[in-house]
């Protein structure tokens, strides 16, 4: 196998494209890759020489590592402020000062001896994966070389007291002694998120050697128990220590420094310093981090003259005292250890800096195909996720934490009350889409914690209020879905939205300002009454296939929702090829409307919801080993090509145990629990070995060199946080015998209530509708002032209302329509008094005959002023 590489892999794909990798789980062996011989080195060998500046600059193009992760953690205390990821027996990512903050690829050992042996540690090691303690996230690796020659057994976990990485590390040889190898550390530092434009040197704190990274204000020090024998400093692919070792098997070069470039640090412990009595050799790397290399090397000195039992004693002591404050749930036996371990995934994606925001996952989805323009990965703040993790938390009886992201997002809040679609923790934007439900779970959050007295003396109201006005002023289209794909009418979004109006009411009502209430109770009805008009098709493919009248389609165009009889629209599938990527909505469908029956608006029962239960059974349900998978929708094109590859903007949509956990909840809405306690236990057996949740499984064929099982973790996010969260609410929701976060507004509204119609229909420039319930007041709400010209005669008649401010950032006339027959079309046009002109067009309301009850509940409505003026239409008059 040619030494050159092509792409950087572990530290660089070291073995070449194609290379199989050690399985991380039982699901059949992949084949062992054989490890490289370098060439015979003589027992006695000189120094290496020490050279300054590496050459190859700058290296090859950075990439990061697999997201397969087994393990995540840091320590509970504040005071530490590491992250790290753990796959294939080694150290994966490590984050500093921030949990959005990388600042490595990875970091490996590797082997080699006199005879040529060479081989390294992720590449030609089995490894297992074992907690020190249920629900702690510290792991002890029992890394098995592939031909019988060593084991390398390593704890991991983070320093509590300090900035600091320890691995506490044995080497025991089963082949030979001791002193017949050399082993040697690996360390890639990508740090602030970028792989290019690191400087890496070999150096020493006030006399004992180190290792040193440093980029702009982050520097890193990797020191060991037993000072390095020899270090050295390379550009990757080209001069780092890999190379060295590959082609010798051991230093012959040793460079001082590489500047400017995606740079590789690798050291030689000194196993003869370092064993013992049983034949082994024993010693401890520390990795530290500080805003400078002095600072960094003190901390990794620090760390190395505490003992190891002390510290680790200390790290799981916290996590000890957390798991003590969580409730006891009791999910099943199956699966205890996996609510624990969830819950320490929760906390553990919090950062420490500022408290209550939680990233969705430390990883990067394909990580080993991305490279620095990918510098957000994953470990990024999503409204939505972050919402989500705040209830798996609250949930688990961590009301305070809950409470601390409330308060993070009110200061990340956008002045004008949206959030952006992900942002780093800061509150800078990363991505610039809107998503409504993004805005509206905020405020399902605060009711939550208002209504189980969670509040802790935080007043959301100022965050309620303006929230809820952006909801009303830009709803109920939104412009992306919670995939972050689709802008239309979603039912899961809709479900989110209305259920946070009336929330957000009930704040109102709480603040004294009933006129803000009854407008977004208004709201919510009015959108409530259309969604089976925007989202449910009858008669199409997909209903006859699955033997059913219709279902809600996964989203809605608006160009089409607004007609009367919307059929012919189409949406764009992103990650799909050209000419695959555009499908007539009508043919979509998705678990996102179990969201309808999830957030109170439908009951589980409703002839539409069980209809559509029928269709995504029949199209979007696969069976695997390890039990059922949803897909997101049919067509999805976001997961591993067919032969696995990895996702690189097309693919093939994979199964998500999100959406497993999601059907539990329905089942359990409509009193199905031994259902919904065999998703749980679904979801447990579709993590990993360390008991992380994947963002998505593999559905297809096993594809062993790729380390893909039928049921098992693909290789996008995992763990994926929202995952976690769902399962510890499910757990609960299990324990309650009722939906955890089911908000009961809409239940007691929409469903115990019966059938209902609203007293006002909705019309806005962003949302026209075009029919209105006979007995309706139809609303036209603007954001700037306006009088409205209507008629409902075609024009031998007209008035002219003017709009009054509603509260909310918007103004709002109420049309005299309630006693208007059906059949009548109002017709309107828009008069702007700022700018002294018309809008130019006119528009149209058709009043069909009631289907329910008009509501008339004792609600104050923005009082719309009619002018003096009925008369006639002036046939000259310009709009």
């Amino acid at each position: 196998m040619a030494a050159s590489r092509e792409t950087e892999g572990t530290i660089g794909a070291r073995m070449g494209a194609g290379t199989p990798l050690a399985p991380s789980r039982g699901n059949g062996a992949a084949p062992a890759a054989a490890p490289e011989r370098a060439p015979t080195v003589p027992p006695l060998v000189e120094p290496p020489i020490l050279l300054d500046q590496a050459p190859g600059a700058p290296g090859l193009a950075p990439r990061w590592t697999s997201s397969a992760k087994s393990g995540v953690g840091t320590a509970l205390d504040g005071r530490s402020r590491v992250w790290f990821a753990v796959s294939h027996g080694i150290i994966n990512e490590v984050y500093y000062p921030r949990v959005d903050q990388a600042n490595t690829r990875d970091m490996g050992l590797i082997v080699t001896a006199a005879d040529g042996f060479f081989s390294e540690e992720k590449r030609h090691t089995a490894s297992v994966v074992e907690l020190l303690a249920p629900g702690v996230p510290a792991y002890r690796l029992i890394n098995s070389c592939h031909q019988g020659r060593y084991r390398i057994v390593k704890t991991v976990l983070t320093d509590p007291e300090h900035d600091v990485l320890i691995q506490h590390i044995r080497f025991e040889p089963f082949v030979g002694s001791v002193s017949d190898y050399r082993l040697y550390v690996l360390l890639a530092p990508h740090i602030g998120n970028q792989g290019y434009g690191n400087d890496a040197w070999s150096g020493d704190y006030k006399g004992v050697p180190m290792l040193y990274a440093q980029r702009a204000d982050t520097a890193l020090a990797l020191a060991c128990s037993m000072p390095f024998m020899a270090g050295s400093a390379g550009y990757v692919g080209t001069s780092d220590g890999w190379q060295e070792l590959h082609a010798h098997g051991r230093f012959v070069r040793c460079y001082r420094r590489a500047l400017n470039g995606n740079i590789a640090l690798t050291g030689e412990i000194d196993l003869s310093a370092c064993a013992d009595a049983a034949g082994g050799a024993t010693f401890v790397l520390t990795l530290g981090f500080g805003r400078s290399p002095a600072e960094a090397g003190q901390r990794a000195r620090l760390a190395l003259l505490r003992p190891f039992a002390e510290v680790a004693e200390e790290y799981v002591e916290g996590w000890r005292a957390f798991h003590g404050q969580c409730l006891d749930l009791q999910p099943s036996s199956a699966a205890s250890d996996l609510y624990h371990v969830s819950a320490s995934v929760l906390k553990m994606h919090e950062n420490k800096l500022a408290p209550g925001g939680i990233i969705a996952s430390l990883s990067i989805p394909w990580g080993q195909s991305k490279g620095d323009h990918e510098m957000g990965g994953y470990h990024l703040i999503w409204p939505r996720d972050l919402v989500e993790s705040a209830g798996g938390l609250f949930a688990a009886g961590h009301a305070a934490s809950a409470c601390r992201t409330l308060r993070y997002l009110m200061t990340t809040q956008e002045a004008d009350g949206h959030w952006p679609q992900n942002m780093w923790l800061d509150g800078t934007a990363y991505w610039t889409g809107v998503q409504l439900d993004e805005t509206a779970f905020p405020i399902l959050l605060a009711d939550m914690l208002r209504r189980g007295g969670a509040l802790d003396g935080t007043d959301p109201w100022p965050m309620v209020r303006r929230a809820a006005g952006y909801l009303v002023r830009t709803g109920p289209v939104t412009q992306q879905d919670r995939w972050e794909e689709d802008g239309g009418y979603s039912p899961f979004t809709l479900a989110v939205v209305i259920a946070a109006l009336l929330a957000a009411a009930d704040f109102a009502d709480l603040a004294g300002e009933p006129w803000v209430s009854a407008y977004l109770r208004d709201t919510a009805d009015a959108w409530n009454d259309n969604i089976e008009r925007w989202t449910y098709v009858l008669d199409t493919d997909l209903s006859r296939t699955a033997g059913v009248d219709g279902y809600y389609a996964r989203i809605a165009p608006p160009d089409v929702a607004e007609a009367h009889a919307p059929s012919a629209g189409y949406v764009p599938i992103k990650n799909r090829p050209p000419g695959t990527d555009r499908i007539a909505y009508s043919a979509l469908v998705s678990p996102d409307a179990l969201a309808l029956v999830r957030f109170g608006l439908r009951a589980a029962n409703d002839p539409h919801i069980v209809n559509t239960v029928q269709v995504i059974d029949t199209i979007l349900r696969r069976e695997t080993p390890t039990g059922p998978i949803w897909y997101r929708y049919n067509g999805d094109g976001y997961g591993e090509h067919a032969d696995g590859a990895p996702f690189d903007g097309t693919g093939i949509g994979r199964g998500w145990p999100l959406l497993a956990g999601e059907r539990a909840h329905y089942e359990l809405a409509r009193g199905n629990v031994k259902l919904a306690r065999e998703l749980l236990d679904v979801m447990g057996r579709q993590a990993s070995d360390g008991g992380l949740i994947p963002e998505q499984v593999w559905d297809a064929p096993d594809v062993p060199a790729r380390e893909l099982y039928t049921g098992r973790p693909s290789g996008s996010a995992m763990p994926l946080v929202w995952a976690h969260a769902e399962y510890v609410k499910l757990a609960r929701s299990l324990y309650d015998g009722a939906v955890f976060d089911a908000p009961p507004q809409t239940l007691e509204r929409y469903v115990r209530q019966g059938p209902r119609t609203a007293r006002v229909a909705l019309w806005c420039l962003n949302n026209k509708v075009r029919a209105m319930v006979a007995g309706q007041t139809l609303r036209i709400q603007t954001t700037e002032p306006a009088v409205v010209r209507w008629s409902a005669d075609d024009w031998q008649a007209f008035r002219d209302t003017e709009t009054a401010d509603a509260g909310l950032g918007v103004l709002a006339a109420h049309l005299d329509t309630g006693a208007l027959p059906p059949g009548t079309v109002v017709r309107f046009t828009l008069y702007w008094p700022v700018t002294d002109q018309w809008q130019g067009e006119d528009f149209a309301v058709s009043v069909t005959a009631a289907t329910g009850s008009i509501t008339a509940e004792m609600a104050v409505l923005p009082e719309s002023r009619d002018l003096d003026l009925v008369g006639e239409r002036d046939a000259d008059a310009s709009r």
